[in-house]
Order: C-alpha cells, then structure tokens, then sequence
C-alpha cells in the first residue's frame, strides 16, 4: 500500500512540476488540481511537461479564491478522481504547489503504513482555540457569507452587520459539531470515501458553500463522524503569524527545516533554489527517522513574531510605527532630565558633565534652537539642531536622540518656556528620570531690566505651564521617576540634593561630591517676589521663599562650607 498525493496548485507551476516527479518517482500516485484562473496555454504546457509520468492525473478545474467553496470543490474533485484510478492508495496526503518534501518519501510510507487507520488532520472546536484571527469564529457557521471577503469588502461587511442585526443563525445540518483546523491533511482512504460517498453529502455541501473559509472546516468537520482514530495534527509544517498569514520559507531557512522533524513543510518561495536542491535531490542529508515535532522550533516563530509586533525598546520599525501601543517602550535607555537647574546655577551642564561623566545638553527643546552639548550644529544620528524639523514630531527626535546616542546616558535642561509638546511623553516614559525645581523659572526674569508690568505677564504665563507640567508629573499615568522640590526647599539644602541626583546617574562609581555648582546671586530676589504679589499675581510655585535674607520669621542658615555663593 502507498500515499496518494493531491496537489492543489496555482502558481509556480515549474516547481510543481518538480516535486510531483519527485513523488511519483518514490511510487506515490499524484492527483493536480490546477485553478481554473491559470491561461490555458499555460495549463495545457504545464500537462504536456508531466505527459511522460504514468501515476500522475489532472482533476476537473475549480475556480479557487481564498476563503470560499472552490477551494474544497478543487479537493473534492481531485481526491475522487484519487480514490478511482489508484486502488493500492491507503491514505490520501493533501499538499499545494508550494509544499516541499523535507523527509525522504519512503520514511512516509513506512510511518503511514504503521498507522494504517489514523488520520491526521487539524481538528478542534472553535470554544477550544483561539486561532481565529479577524473577530469570526463561531459566526462562521452561523451565518452566511456570500460574497468574496476579498473581492467584495463592503458587501462582506455590511452583510455581516445586517445578519447581526437581525440576529441570524443557520441551524446545523444533522446536529454536527463544527470543527476548524489545517487545510493540510493526510486521511485514511476509509475516512475519505465515507466523506465523499455519505448519502448527505449534499446537504452538507449546499451548509458549507456559504460558510466563510470552509477548507479549514469541511474535512475537518466531517472527519469526527466517520474516522476510527484522529490525531488532531497535521503532518505538513505550516507556520502562520499574528495576522494569520503564513510564514513563507526561504533559502536561510535549511537548518530550520531540518530540526522540525516533519515530513512536508509549505509554503516555500518558488526562487529557494537551495531548499529545493537539498530536500529533493540530496537524499545523503535526509533528516533521521523520528516523530515530526514541529514544536521543536515554535520557539523561533514565537520570537520572531514577538520581534516583529513589539521589536527592540525604543525602536521605531515600519511594521509597528502606525500601531498605537506597539512601540514597546518609548525610549531605549535611561536618560535624565532638569528643570530649573541651569536657572538656579552657573555653568550647571559643565560642571555635571565632570560629576557624573554623562553628555549633559542645554535645552534640546528651547524655541529657537536644539541646544546640543558643546553647542554642536548635528548629533549622532545627522539629527540637526533646528527647532522646525524637531517640533514636526517632538517625540520623535526625542526617541531618535536616544536611540543614536545609545551605551551613553543622556541629560537635558526642560523648562517652561520651552516647547511643552514632549511634556506628556516625558512624564509617561518609565526611562525618565526627571528633576524638577519650581519657580526657578523666575530667576532669569528677576535678572532681566524689562518692564515690571511685562515681567508679570510672562511669570504668570510660566507658572501656568509649569504647574501643567507639575501636575502630568503627579498623574497617576506617570511612569517617570520624577523628585520635585520648590525653589525655597531645595535652596536649603541644595548639596544633598544633588548628591543624590549625581548617584543615580553616574556612569562610574558613586562618590562624595568635591565640587560644587556655584548658585547665582538670589540678593533682592525675595523683594522681586513679593512685588509680583503685590502687583496680583501670586508665585505659590516657589515655596516659603523669604522677602529678605534676615527675615525674622525663618532664620537664615548657615550656608555648608562648600556651597559658593556670590
């Protein structure tokens, strides 16, 4: 007893020429089904090139379009006229024009002719897998699909909507328990017969025809009725990914097809001129005999789907940039932002550029420019300083900053007269770690020889957005570790504050601080803020701040020995 073969074939017509020699050739009758959209001068070429093989037959011509009846009509056709012509045929083996033989076929004689009454076909209820991709699972059966998903889109979909609407449900011929799976089979000539020669196949046919993808339901369905024993796989390696498309086999993956153990793997690019001269002529590199575990290299697809739907932190790639939430991290490595500190101290980036060895940038998002380190024009990555190109998509540049600058962590001054686009990426991004001081905006005014009534307007300003920004901070959403302190608070304190910032982002060993930042003079600063009250607008951002520096009501105190101060 041997296989007999049904190839279902549409394209790449030379390749299936070769592989049904190659089937023949180990004794196995082959059946093609070639679809009916294929020219005529190229079907009728395509018989003439196998005229000289005697066990190969060519079946009556379906139309086969993706997700409809022609596809079964096509299997049908070609297995009866299987089941006719070729007596010694025990099981009927399904394959397509792109399948490729991975193991010699003898090794799959000899393992079907030890299982002479199993078949091996896919088949599971639809509560019991979650394969189904697009949202129709069990409405498959339950409704009826018409028109080509494909070719007619709209008609498809709004037919579905109607029947929802109207809550429509076809009853299932004779009670049977719909079942999905694989389209690749390998079934008992027993099983097919009684498939093919029930006295309700055309009740069954006429329930099918209007169910939407029924080459993986048909067989699979009507298989539980009739087999003696079901093992509830497929011999054929058919891999799909996440949008239910699948995997295409190429050149580089000869040693991946090797470790899967399985007899058939599809589908295979027709120009794989190495896989085919491996599989089909070198029989000296054959796979052992062994039990086909696809299993074996599930871990690979697992990561490679998982590379291509969420891919590396911080990486923007074509297939998941349109995604909303498919990013996998905003950034790709820590980085370090400050706010109000270049106010509140002179020559603040240098001074922790040499603390703590990190590339410290002024304001990357200020109005008129990107203010790199060392005032460059380009950074890694040919990301220029022009504030148009970073302000067409703030987060953008922020995330291309990173990434090109990474194995280096990166620090920059924000503050609110910036650009406040980034605000809400910054506090939600888990990378941030960002330091705030507020009120500090308030020192540069408080320098500045602009009209009192003009310095009021833009300090009322910056404290709105400032508090804006304060409060994203403070979200429950906000993923940043943020430290905020008001400017009255932290000029308390200032060294230990900073101590504690400087460990957090060394690149080298943590230790004592040896040098401090020098403050700018704050003399007069406490007038300048109750003026601003006592003109209406209440600075609340800046703390307990005194008016003077002896104020009775808080003491001054006695400032460390190695705080300089003007």
């Amino acid at each position: 007893m041997t296989v007999g073969i049904v190839m279902l074939v549409h394209t790449a017509l030379n390749r299936a020429e070769q592989v049904a020699r190659h089937w023949a050739a180990a004794g196995c009758p082959v059946v093609i089904h070639v679809d009916v959209n294929v020219g005529r001068k190229t079907y009728n070429d395509f018989r003439q090139s196998l005229h000289d093989v005697d066990r190969v037959r060519f079946s009556k011509r379906h139309r086969c379009e993706w997700g409809t009846w022609g596809i079964v009509a096509a299997t049908q056709s070609a297995a009866e006229l299987m089941l006719r012509d070729f007596d010694d045929v025990r099981h009927v083996y399904l394959a397509s024009g792109s399948c490729l033989p991975l193991r010699p076929v003898e090794e799959l004689i000899a393992y079907l002719n030890d299982r002479p009454r199993t078949d091996f076909i896919e088949s599971a209820t639809t509560a019991d897998v979650p394969w189904t991709v697009g949202g129709l699972d069990s409405e498959r059966f339950t409704m009826r699909f018409p028109f080509s998903w494909k070719r007619h889109r709209y008609l498809f979909d709004r037919y579905v909507s109607f029947q929802r609407r109207i809550k429509y449900k076809r009853k299932m011929p004779n009670g049977i328990v719909p079942h999905m799976g694989s389209q690749w089979w390998c079934l008992t000539r027993h099983t097919l017969s009684a498939i093919l020669e029930d006295p309700d196949r055309g009740k069954y046919d006429r329930f099918f025809r209007r169910v939407w993808i029924p080459d993986e339901s048909y067989f699979q369905t009507l298989a539980r009725l009739y087999s003696h024993h079901v093992e509830s796989r497929s011999l054929t390696l058919s891999k799909f990914d996440f949008q239910g498309k699948p995997h295409i086999f190429y050149d580089d993956h000869l040693q991946l097809l090797r470790r899967s153990d399985c007899f058939v793997a599809r589908k295979i690019w027709p120009q794989a001129t190495r896989l085919y001269r491996a599989f089909l002529t070198d029989e000296a590199s054959a796979m052992k005999r062994t039990e086909p575990n696809p299993g074996k290299i599930d871990r690979i697809f697992s990561r490679a789907v998982e590379r291509r739907t969420r891919g590396r932190p911080g990486l923007y790639m074509q297939s998941r940039f349109p995604n909303w939430g498919w990013e996998n991290g905003m950034t790709c490595a820590p980085y370090s932002v400050f706010q109000g500190f270049a106010e509140l101290f002179e020559d603040f980036e240098p001074w922790l550029t040499r603390a703590t060895g990190t590339r410290v940038h002024g304001h990357l998002f200020a109005p008129g420019r990107v203010e790199y380190a060392g005032g460059q024009d380009v950074i890694n990555g040919a990301l220029p300083d022009s504030a148009a190109i970073r302000d067409y998509n703030p987060r953008s540049f922020l995330t291309n900053l990173i990434w090109n600058t990474r194995g280096e962590r990166q620090c920059f001054q924000f503050g609110p007269a910036d650009a406040q686009k980034i605000g809400t990426d910054l506090a939600q991004d888990p990378n941030a770690s960002i330091a705030v001081i507020t009120g500090a905006w308030a020192v540069p005014l408080f320098n500045t020889n602009r009209n009192f009534g003009e310095l009021r307007a833009e300090a009322a300003r910056l404290q709105k957005i400032e508090s804006k920004f304060v409060e994203r901070l403070r979200a429950p959403s906000a993923k940043a570790r943020s430290r905020i302190w008001s400017m009255a608070e932290f000029i308390e304190a200032p060294m230990e504050s900073l101590q504690n910032l400087t460990d957090g982002i060394a690149t080298r060993a943590p230790r004592r601080l040896t040098e401090a930042p020098k403050m700018v003079d704050l003399t007069g600063f406490g007038h300048f803020l109750q003026n601003l009250k006592n003109q209406g607008m209440h600075p609340y951002l800046m703390g307990d701040f005194p008016v003077t520096a002896d104020t009775p009501e808080r003491p001054r105190r006695q400032p460390k020995p190695y705080l300089v101060q003007k």
